[in-house]
């Protein structure tokens, strides 16, 4: 009796597992058709971070933060780097940085990987 009732134990802490990550699962995927609720498209929240630095943009994404959602735009200007942010509601700057180690190190080493 006790053996069936630790496998029944583990069968729903099995269970439970995967449908934590089947969710998690959805959310990543939910998150990217959420731009359609955007306000402002990527292209103009683009060409303000641009303006914003007086740069071109390396690369744009739409995220969910503390402040809403947010386009979190890597713009290259006169040979640094700065991470912009612009308010998807309605296209303005929430805040501007200088990463000096551009530590988005995330996609870098996409890009490691591939060579």
């Amino acid at each position: 009796m006790y053996r069936c009732t630790k496998l029944a134990v583990l069968g729903l802490a099995i269970a439970i597992t995967g449908a934590g990550a089947y969710a998690a699962k959805g959310d990543m995927e939910n998150n990217a058709t959420a731009i359609n609720q955007a306000k402002v498209p990527l292209t103009r929240a683009v060409t303000v971070a641009e303006q914003h630095v007086n740069g071109k943009a390396a690369r744009a994404e739409y995220e969910n933060s503390k402040q809403g959602w947010i386009y979190d735009v890597e713009v290259v200007s006169g040979g640094k780097v700065f991470d912009v942010r612009v308010d998807a509601r309605n296209g303005t700057v929430i805040s501007s940085a200088e990463d000096k180690a551009d530590h988005d190190d995330d996609h870098d080493h996409d890009y490691d990987k591939q060579d």
